[in-house]
């Protein structure tokens, strides 16, 4: 008999049949080398349809088949098969490519050139970047051949940038990146180039790769290779200097909070006065100190900790501040909480169960969501009364932070 191809891969009680020998195809097998495919999950029809394609009349005398039934399914012989429906080897997988929707990709084959294509970047690395053996098998892992262009053009940048270390004098980061790689951004911090900029630089020193922001800049700078020190900040209100260097001076005489950013806090940093220093989440507790005007001394950090932040909290502890913390009081606060904790050990304020009690039972329209296992159990217990977030900015909080006496009757106030 001669198929109609479109009729075959149309007919839905064939379909596994056509699967499992796409699936064969798709193991590297060539048709020609298939004896048979057990096929799963045929109904009685297309078992009944292949048996009268196969099987001859003295097999049906004598109660036997060609396609017979077996644990896993039934054993269809291909090419008497093919035989059978008249249709040659070649047009086998245009048959089942159709009926199954996809091409059959030979995952042998692409094993096979995934293989090649590993070595032969691997020398080309072993080639470009001889110093740095272990960031080598590093670049290599899961490399095919979508993202071979893009390991090549990293090597060849690391390969470019890491010749020169340490630059001298010490450029910019951007303007690194941008020479060496065409991009101003291509080694930012974050991404996985940047990334791989880092662990190079930390190979090739010996020293464990940095994971605070502010170490892998000190890495980073010990190399001549500056990140970022301009654009982020940190505010400072009423901190007292001892020195008598710009920071001093500006910290001194500001009659508004300073912002300081890493440079001034790594290249020319003050010399803190003994206090107490009050580290805030958000900025807008400096405006309730300045509204009411508080003396505190206060710093800000504006959300989560970045190298501006590391360094000041660091520049306090080393110069022997005594340091308090204050966060929201919700996921993201109490994890920041925890980090300034156990590096740094400030004590934590405004942070507690009692706190939260103060607050009422709607203290915003925020859900609390999931909080970080180091929370404190009381806490925690405390927050799932209300389940909403306490921030900063509630009336109970600042109070508590600022030393503030309680608002007079009929003044408005935070949700309770």
């Amino acid at each position: 008999m001669t198929a109609d191809l479109r009729l075959l891969a149309a007919d839905p009680e064939l379909a596994p049949l056509w699967q499992a020998i796409h699936n064969r195809l798709s193991a590297g097998t060539e048709p020609t080398r298939i004896v048979a495919v057990t096929v799963p999950g045929l109904t009685p029809g297309a078992v009944a349809a292949l048996r009268s394609w196969l099987d001859t009349s003295e097999q049906r005398r004598r109660g036997r088949t060609s396609a017979p039934h077996t644990d896993r399914g039934t054993k269809v012989p291909l090419q008497p098969l093919l035989q059978a429906l008249d249709l040659p080897t070649d047009d086998l997988q245009a048959l089942v490519e159709n009926a199954v929707g996809r091409p059959v990709v030979n995952r042998k084959q692409g094993r096979r050139d995934v293989d090649t294509l590993r070595q032969d970047l691997d020398h080309y690395a072993a080639t470009h970047l001889p110093h740095l053996p272990r960031l080598r098998a590093r670049l290599l892992i899961g490399t095919d051949q979508n993202t071979e262009p893009e390991t090549r053009r990293l090597i060849d940048a690391l390969a470019s940038l890491t010749r020169h270390l340490p630059h001298t004098p010490p450029r910019a980061l951007a303007k690194l990146a941008h020479d060496h790689a065409g991009d101003p951004h291509y080694f930012d911090p974050a991404t996985l180039p940047g990334q791989r900029l880092i662990s190079a630089v930390a190979e090739l020193t010996g020293r464990p790769e940095p994971t605070r922001p502010d170490h892998i800049r000190a890495l980073l700078a010990d190399h001549g290779i500056l990140a970022d020190r301009l654009s982020a900040t940190v505010l400072l209100d009423h901190v007292r200097a001892l020195g008598d260097g710009p920071i001093d001076r500006r910290l001194n005489e500001a009659t508004t909070p300073v912002a300081l950013n890493l440079l001034d806090l790594t290249d020319t940093p003050p010399r803190l006065a003994s206090q107490t220093l009050t580290v805030v989440e958000n900025p807008s507790v400096l405006e309730a100190a300045m509204e009411h005007a508080s003396t505190r001394p206060i710093a800000c950090t504006s959300g989560q900790l970045r190298a501006v932040d590391h360094a000041l909290l660091q520049l306090a502890t080393d110069q022997g501040l005594q340091l308090r913390y204050a966060g929201d009081l919700d996921g993201a606060g109490l994890h920041i909480a925890a980090a300034v904790q156990q590096i740094y050990g400030a004590e934590l304020v405004a942070m507690d169960a009692t706190l939260v009690r103060a607050a009422g039972d709607l203290p915003s329209t925020i859900p609390l969501g999931l909080l970080p296992s180091s929370c404190d159990p009381a806490l925690a217990a405390q927050l799932r009364v209300s389940g909403r977030v306490l921030y900063q900015e509630h009336d109970t909080v600042l109070t508590h932070l600022l030393d503030l006496a309680p608002p007079e009757p009929g003044t408005p106030r935070s949700p309770s």
